[in-house]
């Protein structure tokens, strides 16, 4: 009988030897994590893996998953949990029951989030920040948008930089606003595009004011006139002051309207920029009267007769006299 050739499979001891090898200290806060106590009114984060028809499945971290129900997850009208939540989103949601009667935590997203909003607003109105949101609906006296799921109200009169007759040509855009009232209890919310608009525009002219160069020579129109010089303005919103004592050098004036007038076009020179002022002189640009030659001073030298000149050089110079 032949002798049949048998392989056997033995496990590699030198590879096992060298894997590395788990222990329970790697699992420590993946642990920790599972056996920590939940309170209903605490505020999770968690990652959304699931979505249904009805309702949100997070992944707490924790060995029983949340559940937010749709209707839990934002209170801002149009909100549709299919269009606008995806899996992997990170989230934060509040713990309104331990158990949901299937083993589950239920979660509201739609608590939390108003919790943490108005936190978030009463800063926003502190710091005078600027964010960008989307006008919903026109109403009596204003329209009506949201921030984080939160009802806004913007007046008509702080809507735009000028008057708005037709509120509705405001709905469905996008504009910068700022939070002039933010009060938790009475849920109120206000908002004004009106400043964001105008701090914009600050800057804005900020940014010319400080890309004009000193030295620069242009025209501009006299603004206003006050006691100690000249507004001038040089288009495009920015102004510059002319001191009294820039106007001209061929008298000292006691008020400006002694040579200039509102609405005069007038020839200046940027002289300094600081500060968002601009210094600016006519003065500068004037062509100066030519010096007077200096007089030569003529003196007069008495020369004395022939018949008394020597030859001695000290004899020759004694008898000159200078005036």
């Amino acid at each position: 009988m032949d002798e049949m050739n048998t392989t056997i499979d033995t496990p590699d001891i030198a590879a096992e030897a060298d894997a590395p090898v788990e222990t329970m200290d790697q699992y420590a806060d993946e642990l920790d994590a599972t056996m920590r106590t939940i309170n209903v009114g605490d505020i999770l984060d968690g990652t959304v893996v699931g979505i249904t028809d009805t309702e949100v499945t997070v992944d707490l971290q924790y060995a029983a998953e949340g559940i937010i129900r749709n209707q839990d997850y934002s209170s801002e009208p149009g909100f549709s949990v299919k269009e606008n939540v995806k899996p992997g989103d990170e989230i934060k949601a509040v713990v309104k029951k331990l158990d949901d009667g299937n083993g589950n935590i239920l979660l509201s997203r739609k608590e939390a989030a108003d919790a943490i909003a108005w936190d978030n607003l009463k800063k926003m109105m502190e710091e005078k920040a600027t964010t960008l949101v989307t006008v919903k609906e026109a109403v009596k006296g204003g329209v009506v948008t949201y921030i984080d799921g939160i009802r806004a109200f913007i007046p008509a009169s702080r809507l735009s930089l000028s008057y708005v007759e037709d509120l509705t040509t405001f709905v469905g855009k996008e504009i910068p606003v700022r939070v002039i009232e933010a009060a938790k209890e009475g849920r109120k919310l206000v908002l004004s595009s009106r400043e964001a608009l105008q701090a914009k525009r600050e800057a804005e002219k900020a940014e010319r004011i400080n890309n004009i160069e000193v030295g620069l020579v242009t025209e501009g129109t006299v603004a206003s006139l006050q006691s100690y010089g000249a507004f001038v303005s040089l288009g495009d919103g920015i102004d510059g002051l002319v001191h009294i004592s820039q106007i001209t050098n061929t008298k000292r004036l006691k008020h400006p309207k002694e040579m200039l007038s509102v609405g005069d076009k007038v020839k200046v020179k940027v002289t300094q920029v600081k500060d968002g002022k601009i210094s600016l002189s006519m003065k500068a640009l004037e062509e100066r009267p030519e010096a007077a030659p200096t007089p030569v001073r003529e003196e007069k030298v008495v020369i004395p007769k022939a018949e008394k000149l020597s030859t001695s050089l000290g004899d020759l110079l004694k008898g000159i006299k200078l005036d």
